[in-house]
């Protein structure tokens, strides 16, 4: 099953790193370490292999993908053997990339980008399309009518007025298009109730939002290990430090607030109650691709007694979202081609805000993935 994976932010760290590791998967170059649908549970029939995927996208710089790959091997991001060895077929993703379209309303730029994906599909004779979004975050939008009936959307996209922010608009043209749509950022996306009326209107499944890499992943086990032993969180605060591109959009109070608001989701919805303290995210330029979060949690156990954890989480932001990329675009297109359309709240898994009612916890969020990759696999058979 050839399936396309058109990026949104397709020169950005995040992309170009899932860009190489794709490559260096299907020449066999590399293990699948870190590619959760390889572990058991998930190898459900109906899955694009390595050798069936293929990537294309937009972006609103030009940067060589090879470039950038280079940059990201001299940072210790990806091995520059793989970036030598793979040159070739870096280069050879140029003819699959575009510049992002603006026209004159939001109604002719989401034409134009559905236009890229019709036009990608057919090129590369793909079975499906899964549009994912790996650029920078953006604020919460205001509130508008527009955004609550596909009626009234589709009356007001044809205005001069902006009524979407970008990554509702690429959901808007990656639905019209037929193709499926996961938000990796916490960017507003599909959640807005007149997209999720597209979505099923055009048979289409999304998934979201804001993926979980590093310190939010911490939180999801250990919160419910408070929560099963019955003792009373009292605070929990985090510093992040963040560098590159991620670093420098999250300095903007906009995006920076957008980012917390998704950090804090799981320690309310697995405790039950909001501990005092919050998280804040720090640009540290020089630290590049990589990033440090530490944790200060204190609480209460047996007759009051007072204690305290902490823990540091170092990591490299691009190494850990990029195979969860591939992950979600194996994930989804088989969702759209067993015929699920509307959200998928059983990718949980991959979140750090997801969609609808799905629970925060690690552990029940990879019962309900396991449940669908069976679905999956049933619905092959």
């Amino acid at each position: 099953m050839r399936t396309g994976i058109w990026l949104i932010g397709a020169r950005g760290s995040v992309a170009v790193t899932a860009t190489v590791g794709a490559l260096a998967l299907r020449a066999r170059l590399v293990e699948s370490t870190g590619c959760v649908t390889e572990l058991p549970g998930l190898r459900a029939a109906g899955l694009p292999r390595w050798s069936d995927l293929v990537i294309g996208g937009h972006d609103i710089v030009a940067t060589p993908v090879v470039k950038k790959a280079e940059a990201l091997a001299a940072a210790g991001v990806v091995p520059a053997r793989l970036v030598a060895a793979l040159a070739d077929q870096l280069a050879a993703q140029e003819d699959d990339l575009r510049p992002l379209p603006d026209g004159p309303t939001q109604a002719d730029t989401a034409t134009l980008i559905a236009d890229d994906l019709a036009a990608f599909r057919r090129q590369h004779e793909l079975a499906h399309v899964v549009v994912i979004n790996v650029s920078t975050t953006e604020p919460a939008p205001a509130p508008h009518p527009a955004h609550g009936s596909l009626a009234a959307l589709r009356s007001a996209l044809a205005t001069p007025e902006p009524v979407l922010p970008p990554s509702a608009l690429a959901a808007y043209a990656a639905f019209t298009a037929g193709c499926a749509y996961v938000d990796f950022t916490p960017s507003a996306g599909a959640r807005l109730p007149a997209l999720d009326e597209l979505s099923r209107e055009m048979g289409v499944p999304y998934a979201g939002n804001d993926g979980k890499t590093g310190e939010t992943l911490v939180k999801s086990v250990l919160a419910p290990m408070f929560a099963l032993r019955n003792l009373h969180v009292l605070t929990w605060s985090g510093i992040n430090l963040l560098g590159g591109g991620d670093g420098a959009n999250l300095a903007d109070p906009g995006p920076n607030a957008a980012k917390v608001a998704s950090k804090q989701r799981v320690l309310r919805d697995v405790l039950g109650y909001q501990p005092q303290g919050t998280s804040r995210i720090d640009h540290v330029e020089g630290i590049g691709d990589f990033k440090t979060a530490w944790d200060l949690i204190t609480f209460a156990g047996f007759l009051g007694t007072g204690m305290r954890v902490e823990f540091t989480w170092h990591g490299c932001d691009s190494a850990l979202a990029a195979p969860l990329v591939l992950d979600l675009a194996r994930l989804t297109a088989a969702a759209h081609r067993a015929g699920r359309r509307g959200p998928l709240p059983e990718l949980a898994f991959f979140f750090k805000d997801p969609l609808g009612a799905a629970p925060s916890a690690l552990g029940e969020q990879w019962a309900m993935l396991t449940m669908l990759a069976t679905e999956l696999s049933m619905a092959e058979q």
